[in-house]
C-alpha cells in the first residue's frame, strides 16, 4: 500500500470511529470531572461538619483520657534504613494516653535493625506470639529497649511480604485498636487521638478509619516530627502533591460522607482488631492487601447483616516519601492499577447489587468506570483527537472543546480542591507553596497524565496477561531531620534506603 493510500484509510477509519465515540467520549470526560467535583462538594460538607465539633471534642481530656482505647501501631518494615528512626521516633511520640509501636522487620537487607537497635538500645527477649492469623515468615527473634519502659517492640521475621508483615504485627498486638503505618511515613503528634475519635463516638459501628496522606518530600523533621511544611523543588513531587490532596484528601472525604469509602490507604489506617481476626487479616497473594482487606471488611459485615461503618478523618495526617524520580513512579502506579483490577475482579459480585447498598450500586461501580478505565479512554480519546486534528478529520472546535472538558475542567476541579484545603486546613503556610501547587496542577495535565496513564495501562496488561507480581524498588531518599539524636548517628538515616526486591514498596496504594 502507497504512503498517500495509508494516510487515507488512516482518516477513514479516524473518522468512522470519530462518528461513533465523539460524544460518548465529551459526556465521559465531563462525568468524571463532574462526579469529583461532586466528591469535593461531600468533602466540604463533612469538613464544616469536623470544624463544628472540633472545639467541644475535647483533645486535650482525650490525649490525658484512661478510658480511651489502647492503640497498638503496626509497621511492617522492609530495607527501610532511611527513614526507621525518624518514623519510630514520630510513632513513639504520639499524644495518646496508651499505644504501643511494633515494627515487624520483615528480613532487611540493609541496615534497617541495625539502626533501631542502636537508636533505641534494643535488646533480645523471649516472647511467645499469638496465631489468631495464619502467618508464612518465620519469626527470628524479638526486641525490646533495654530502659523497659519504650513502649516499642521489634519483631525481625524471614521475608515473606508486607501483608504477612502485617499478619504478624497484629498477631502480636495487645491492644483492642490496631493501627497500620508505613515504615516511611510520619505522623502528626494528635493523629491517633483524632483517628480514633469516631471509634470512641460509635464504638458499636464503627470498624476502620482512615487518615490522609500527605507529600513529606521537602519537609523539616526534628526528632520525628514534621515541624516545617515546605515544597519539594522537583515538579514531578509537586505535581504528586496536587494529586494527592485531590484524590486523598477531598475525595475519600466525600465518600466517606456518602458513606461508601471502600479504600483505606495502607500508609494509615486504624481496625478493630477483633474485626481483623474475625475476617483473617490481610491477603498475602494480593498486591493491594490494604484495598482488598478493606472490600472484605465490607462484604463480611454486610452478608452477617451487621450495622457497620467506615470512616475517613482528614484531620490526622500522615506524612510520606512520594517518588522523586520518572522509574519510581512508574513502578508504583503499574502497581496500583494492577492492584486496583486485581480488586475490583475478586470482587465483581458486588457490583450493581442492591443487597450492598452504597458500596454495591455506587463506589464499585464508580472505580469500574472512572478509575480503571480512566487510563484507556484517555489514552484513547488524545491519540484520536490528536491524530484526527492533525489529518484534518477533527475540527478545531471539537479539539478545543475535548481539551476544556479532559483537562481544562480537570484543572479547575483541582484548583477547588487546593482552594478547600487552602481555606480548611491551610497546611502550607508560604503563599509561594501554594503558587507552586497551583502551576503543578496545570502543568499535570502536560504530559505527566498521559505518561502515568500508559503506566497504569501497563499494570492492566501485566496482570491479565498473567504475569508474576512483582513490588519493584523504591530508592528512599530519608527525611531532613535535624534531631540531635540524628546527628549523632552522623546523618545515617539519610543514606538511601535498600532496594525493595522483596515484597514492599512505597506507601498509599491507590
Amino acid at each position: 500500500m502507497s504512503w498517500p493510500g495509508f494516510i487515507e484509510g488512516l482518516r477513514q477509519g479516524i473518522t468512522a470511529i470519530m462518528n461513533l465515540i465523539a460524544t460518548p467520549v465529551l459526556i465521559y470526560f465531563l462525568a468524571v470531572n463532574t462526579l469529583m467535583l461532586v466528591l469535593i462538594c461531600l468533602a466540604v460538607w463533612e469538613f464544616l461538619h469536623h470544624h463544628r465539633r472540633k472545639g467541644f471534642a475535647g483533645p486535650q481530656e482525650a490525649a490525658s483520657s484512661q478510658l480511651a482505647q489502647g492503640v497498638s501501631v503496626v509497621v511492617p518494615a522492609f530495607n527501610e534504613e532511611a527513614v526507621i528512626v525518624t518514623s519510630v521516633q514520630a510513632m513513639l511520640a504520639l499524644r495518646y494516653p496508651h499505644h504501643e509501636v511494633i515494627v515487624v522487620d520483615d528480613g532487611s537487607t540493609d541496615a534497617t535493625f541495625e539502626r533501631l537497635r542502636v537508636a533505641f538500645d534494643l535488646v533480645p527477649i523471649q516472647r511467645e506470639i499469638p496465631s489468631d492469623l495464619p502467618t508464612r515468615g518465620v519469626i527470628l527473634d524479638v526486641h525490646v529497649p533495654r530502659n523497659g519502659h519504650t513502649p516499642l517492640l521489634v519483631v525481625r521475621k524471614e521475608n515473606s511480604g508486607r501483608a504477612d508483615a502485617n499478619n504478624v504485627g497484629i498477631n502480636v498486638a495487645t491492644e483492642p485498636l490496631v493501627a497500620i503505618v508505613d515504615a516511611d511515613s510520619i505522623l502528626d503528634p494528635n493523629a491517633l487521638i483524632e483517628v480514633t475519635k469516631p471509634f470512641a463516638d460509635d464504638p458499636t459501628r464503627v470498624v476502620a478509619t482512615g487518615g490522609v496522606v500527605r507529600s513529606g518530600n521537602g519537609c523539616t523533621v526534628v526528632d520525628g516530627r514534621i515541624v516545617q511544611v515546605h515544597l519539594a523543588k522537583p515538579w514531578l513531587v509537586r505535581i504528586q502533591i496536587a494529586e494527592y490532596l485531590r484524590a486523598f484528601l477531598l475525595g475519600r472525604s466525600g465518600w466517606s460522607r456518602f458513606g461508601a469509602l471502600i479504600l483505606i490507604s495502607g500508609a494509615f489506617g486504624m481496625f478493630r482488631r477483633d474485626v481483623l481476626v474475625e475476617v483473617g487479616g490481610y491477603d498475602p497473594d494480593c498486591i493491594s492487601e490494604d484495598f482488598e482487606l478493606v472490600m472484605r471488611i465490607h462484604r463480611h459485615m454486610i452478608e452477617n447483616g451487621r450495622d457497620y461503618r467506615v470512616h475517613f478523618v482528614a484531620e490526622p495526617v500522615s506524612w510520606t516519601e512520594v517518588p522523586v524520580t520518572a522509574k519510581v513512579l512508574r513502578v508504583q502506579r503499574r502497581r496500583w492499577h494492577r492492584g486496583l483490577w486485581e480488586t475490583l475482579w475478586k470482587y465483581r459480585g458486588m457490583v450493581l447489587r442492591p443487597r450492598y447498598g452504597r458500596v454495591g450500586l455506587v463506589a464499585l461501580p464508580y472505580y469500574w468506570a472512572f478509575e480503571l478505565v480512566a487510563p484507556l479512554l484517555e489514552l484513547v480519546g488524545v491519540v484520536l483527537v490528536v491524530t484526527g486534528f492533525a489529518l484534518g478529520v477533527v475540527s478545531t472546535p471539537y479539539a478545543l472543546m475535548f481539551m476544556a472538558v479532559a483537562y481544562g475542567y480537570g484543572t479547575l476541579v483541582t484548583m477547588a480542591a487546593l482552594a478547600v484545603e487552602e481555606v480548611t486546613f491551610h497546611k502550607y503556610a508560604r503563599w509561594r507553596d501554594l503558587g507552586a501547587i497551583l502551576l503543578a496542577s496545570v502543568l499535570e495535565n502536560v504530559g505527566y497524565r498521559q505518561t502515568t496513564a500508559w503506566w497504569r495501562m501497563e499494570g492492566w496488561a501485566s496482570s491479565l496477561r498473567g504475569k508474576k507480581q512483582v513490588w519493584g524498588t523504591m530508592t528512599r531518599q530519608g527525611f531532613h531531620d535535624d534531631s540531635p539524636a540524628v546527628a549523632a548517628l552522623g546523618h545515617e538515616v539519610h543514606a538511601p534506603g535498600g532496594g525493595d526486591t522483596g515484597a514492599h514498596a512505597m506507601s498509599g496504594d491507590v
